[in-house]
């Protein structure tokens, strides 16, 4: 399958995992250093829309930053159209490889650890971007390392239960659902068997 590229202003379900049975994260710090490398090279280029973090997986919602303002950032000045898209998926292959360099030192192993090609799927209308981020958000339940998405701690679901100041863009995401109320309601429901199928390996 062609893989598509990355475009301003567009939303994107970003998907990755570890190579065969290996694991990314083994521990706490493990998570919150790929968040502090998410936060480096991922969020001057994309506002996050919702994360979830899973011991070998990841799942990002995102919508790329206008042009305007990718063309004000050092990296992507006099860039335009496909070198600007080669630009954005750098963007993630220096987050994956820089956390691999950082694992494998702290494991002295060696080798890649995310399979090569990172997935993405463009998010085009209203009913999918809801899907999409109940499916993100659901994902410790799916694969049965908790029963009650609140529980588990690696994803953005517990920004939308507090008030507290987010990179999220969580007023955006309630107001796609309608309101925050919805927005649970929504959260209640099982995934749909054609959204697992979609996002299979």
């Amino acid at each position: 399958m062609k893989r598509i590229s990355l475009k301003s202003d567009i939303y994107y379900h970003i998907y990755n995992r570890a190579n065969g049975s290996e694991n990314l994260f083994l521990n706490e710090d493990n998570y919150l250093f790929f968040l502090k490398k998410y936060n480096f090279h991922i969020t001057p280029i994309a506002n996050t829309i919702a994360y979830c973090l899973m011991p070998n997986h990841i799942h990002f919602a995102i919508q790329i930053k206008s042009e305007y303002i990718l063309k004000n950032l050092k990296k992507f000045k006099n860039l335009r159209g496909l070198n600007i898209s080669k630009k954005l998926s750098q963007q993630f292959s220096n987050l994956f490889n820089s956390y691999t360099k950082a694992f494998n030192k702290q494991q002295n192993r060696k080798g890649s650890l995310f399979i090569s090609n990172f997935k993405r799927k463009e998010i085009t209308n209203k009913n999918y971007f809801k899907e999409i981020i109940h499916y993100i958000h659901f994902n410790p339940v799916h694969h049965g390392f908790v029963k009650d998405l609140r529980d588990w701690k690696f994803s953005s679901f517990e920004a939308f239960s507090s008030e507290k100041a987010t990179k999220i863009h969580r007023e955006e995401v309630i107001s796609w659902f309608g309101d925050k109320k919805q927005f649970w309601e929504f959260h209640k429901k099982q995934i749909k068997d054609k959204i697992k199928l979609e996002m299979e390996f």
